[in-house]
């Protein structure tokens, strides 16, 4: 069973490109994953640049105000990035399963079917002719059309726009997000059958995220068992089927993959993290209880938050601290690492540093 952890974790290190990548621009990376969780616009565009070497955080930045890459609620109720090519039949399959998700938000902020149809009406003409717009100059549009909406009522009807495929994101106005017209921001191409759909996104998971089970499936895509069930058939001769121990675990794509994990800081909410529902594997139990033995009190959230990973497995926290000339990062390891550890360590730091074009202070514990 160790050894077949280990060889898990390798292919998961190389489909997920965090160990070896050809990509270079930022819309590959999205491509090949299928979509990356976004809630934290920054660490979500170091998730990118993990994945694509030489990629800077204004290269992440002018894709996503050219539109190359969008943002939205998609799969979970939660923002990702998506590309243009993919948005609309990803919506198409996992925004009825949102929507109702929503019903009893939508009714508990008074949200009724009239209010939302109205609000829809208003936010489509006040973005025609690629009018790009924030939330709070689009509560200003609403409010001059009668509809006067508080802070989480007007996310509410944001969010209900992006999963009718209204709108999607437009370029930030500073560091403030714009909303825009989807059909200005990825046309419309063919039409993709539900079973297409399901076909198109177990591929798109298994292949840049496995080895991986039914159940981290039903998790990174929020479809309902029997309908990930289906996606897994419909996909079935591209996918390869392995059993470790109990668990049956499904991967696309080649499964040879060399080693070559070494340290890795991930930002929050993370592929490599969030995209499991069993995340044993990369965690370990008894190591967050010798962790805790060495004083660095692991957070409950851990697998969530800015996580240091060494050959796969979860080894500690980091965080970082931007300065006028130089960006500080504290790393706080769960275990104490060896010298080449922590060699890897400082490595990946100016990694970072370079993808944020500044000089990197590192600080390991």
């Amino acid at each position: 069973m160790p050894h077949a952890v280990e060889t898990l974790l390798t292919r998961r290190l190389h489909n997920q490109r965090l160990a070896r990548s050809e990509f270079r621009r930022p819309a590959d990376v999205v491509a090949w994953l299928g979509a990356v969780q976004a809630q934290d616009y920054p660490a979500a565009k170091w998730a990118l640049g993990l994945r694509a070497p030489g990629l800077t955080d204004a290269d992440v930045e002018n894709a996503f105000t050219e539109g190359r890459i969008l943002r939205t609620h998609v799969l979970r109720p939660t923002w990702h990035f998506v590309t243009p090519a993919d948005i609309r039949w990803m919506l198409a399959l996992t925004g009825p399963r949102l929507h109702k998700t929503c019903g009893p938000y939508n009714r508990a902020l008074g949200l009724d079917d009239a209010i939302l149809k109205r609000c829809r009406a208003m936010i489509e003409r006040a973005l025609r002719d690629g009018t790009q717009l924030t939330r709070a100059q689009l509560g200003a549009v609403l409010r001059r059309g009668g509809v006067e909406l508080g802070g989480p009522a007007l996310a509410q009807v944001m969010m209900n726009a992006e999963l009718d495929a209204l709108v999607c994101s437009g370029a930030r106005q500073g560091k403030r997000f714009t909303y825009a017209l989807l059909d200005e921001r990825a046309p419309r191409g063919r039409i993709v059958t539900r079973d297409e759909a399901l076909g198109h996104l177990a591929r798109r998971y298994f292949t840049g995220h496995g080895p991986a089970t039914l159940k981290d499936y039903v998790w990174w895509s929020g479809l309902v068992v029997g309908d990930a069930r289906r996606s897994i058939e419909i996909a079935g001769h591209d996918l390869d089927r392995r059993e470790i121990g109990d668990r049956t675990y499904w991967s696309a794509g080649s499964s040879s993959a060399r080693a070559g994990g070494g340290a890795h800081l991930l930002p929050n909410y993370d592929e490599y993290l969030v995209a499991y529902r069993d995340r044993d594997p990369v965690v370990e139990p008894p190591r967050r209880a010798a962790a805790a033995r060495l004083g660095a009190r692991p957070r409950a959230g851990d697998v969530f938050a800015h996580s240091l990973v060494i050959d796969g497995r979860l080894a500690g926290s980091w965080t970082r601290t931007h300065g006028r000339s130089a960006v500080t990062i504290d790393v706080v390891p769960y275990r104490r690492l060896t010298p080449a550890e922590r060699r890897a360590v400082a490595a990946a730091a100016e990694r970072f540093g370079r993808f944020m074009q500044q000089p990197v202070i590192c600080t390991q514990r």
